[in-house]
């Protein structure tokens, strides 16, 4: 994966917004549907918020965002629309974004992220449970969580 490029680029640009309606369109897949009223896209923006593409020679491979929630005196963020193309997975991209996007978040001064996931996402618990996430059963006061979603936190 030597070809591998991960940088962090405006959510609202074609790459970065193709990517996370990609993410948007597997949620659909797998749960019959989502709820993106809980979240608007700018809010993976900077400064608040991050957004990071992976490409393989110049093509779209993933992406993955954060966003800040609860008590902004705590820091604390959310990951959210991690996706890979189906042909990449399996193969590290998703390890990579994620250490990335970690990474950026640490600069920006977040302190602790969470996320949530699905039981209809198997490979991402997976993921997330190899890499250090630790899962919990409550999200911070005031974030909206999908009642029957998997929660994890990870302290930067």
């Amino acid at each position: 994966m030597h070809d591998l490029v991960i940088d962090e680029e405006a959510i609202g640009a074609s790459g970065p917004m193709s990517l996370y309606l990609a993410a948007v369109d597997e949620l659909d897949r797998r749960y019959g549907g989502s709820d993106e009223s809980a979240m608007s896209p700018d809010e993976l923006s900077s400064p608040t918020g991050v957004f990071v593409v992976a490409r393989m020679n110049g093509a779209l491979a993933g992406g993955v965002g954060v966003r800040p929630i609860g008590d902004p005196v705590e820091h604390l963020g959310e990951v959210k629309r991690l996706w890979v193309r189906p042909d990449l997975r399996r193969a590290g991209v998703a390890t990579a974004l994620m250490s990335d996007v970690e990474r950026r978040a640490r600069e920006r001064g977040f302190h602790q992220l969470y996320l949530e996931t699905g039981q209809k996402q198997p490979e991402a618990i997976a993921l997330y449970r190899s890499s250090g996430w630790r899962q919990v059963e409550e999200f911070p006061p005031g974030a909206f969580t999908h009642d029957s979603a998997l929660r994890f936190t990870k302290t930067l």
